[in-house]
């Protein structure tokens, strides 16, 4: 029969969980997944209404995002890192979510080594992707 005490949870809660890597790259690939569908479904419909609006309606929209000189300007380094870093997190998380559905990876000190190993590779992943655009 179950217990009837009041102070004893039902279920397993945050409060007895200790936080760990594995629970931030679970998050992480939540949104990531969510901010990048959001803002490039915002910046393609902004992107072809620009289009569609004429040479005027696109200068703006690309004013938002470059200098004169053609180069990204605050914004659009913000963006545009933000987005590529999150297009790398959540790849290594896919691929983690990947092996850990073959079964393997599920030992506590693997499983929270994996979860390091893609934040460390989605890091270094997008520093080398910007590096090779040769990000001015």
């Amino acid at each position: 029969m179950a217990s009837r005490n009041p102070a004893r949870p039902l279920s397993p809660h945050l409060q007895i969980w200790r936080w760990g890597p594995h629970m931030l790259v679970s998050i992480l690939h939540r949104a990531t997944g969510s901010g990048m569908a959001t803002v490039g479904t915002l910046l393609l419909v902004w992107w072809l209404a620009a289009l569609a609006g004429g040479a005027e309606s696109y200068a703006t929209f690309r004013d938002v995002f470059t200098t004169e000189a053609g180069h990204l300007n605050v914004i659009g380094l913000v963006v545009a890192v933000g987005l590529t870093l999150s297009l790398f997190q959540h790849m290594m998380t896919g691929i983690r979510h990947l092996v850990l559905d073959t079964g393997a990876g599920y030992e506590l000190k693997t499983n929270k080594t994996y979860a390091m190993a893609t934040m460390v590779a989605s890091v270094a992943l997008t520093a080398i992707f910007w590096l090779v655009m040769g990000l001015n």
